[in-house]
């Protein structure tokens, strides 16, 4: 079992973050002592676990509650949450190279083509598109 002090420190959280998650049920500890101090077991772990990595996918709380509330299998979701993470980074990769190409047009004063300068911003429908995907992909199960 870990305190609320440890999870918000191997998780590189907060322990506010971790009152809060609580507070919404999105992270209810396994036990509560006496004293009222949280303690959190494996399971407890494995679903801040996911609840970070659909936050970093910009889920909202709501509706990632929602999603591991409901019984999923578990790598299925960490396959499919991989998945999107790695588009997420070559959607960045991509905005990067744009940004690289802006820096130095400007330090050469060079205009950069239209079509160069919003490189990598048509993929942001694609990316709403795979997390809308993943969303009814979750919902089914």
């Amino acid at each position: 079992m870990y305190t609320v002090h440890e999870v918000a420190k191997l998780a590189h959280t907060t322990v506010k973050t971790l009152h809060h998650y609580h507070k919404i049920g999105l992270l209810i500890p396994e036990q509560t002592t006496e004293a009222s101090y949280r303690l959190y077991g494996k399971k407890d772990l494995e679903r801040l676990q996911q609840s970070l990595f659909y936050k970093e996918l910009d889920f909202p709380l709501k509706e990632i509650k929602k999603l591991l509330d409901r019984e999923i299998d578990r790598e299925d979701t960490l396959i499919q949450q991989k998945y999107l993470l790695e588009q997420k980074v070559e959607r960045f990769k991509e905005l990067i190279k744009t940004i690289n190409s802006s820096i130095k047009n400007a330090k050469e004063g060079v205009d950069l083509d239209i079509k160069t300068m919003f490189k990598g911003f048509e993929t942001e429908d694609e990316w709403q598109e795979a997390l809308k995907d993943q969303n009814e992909h979750l919902k089914k199960q």
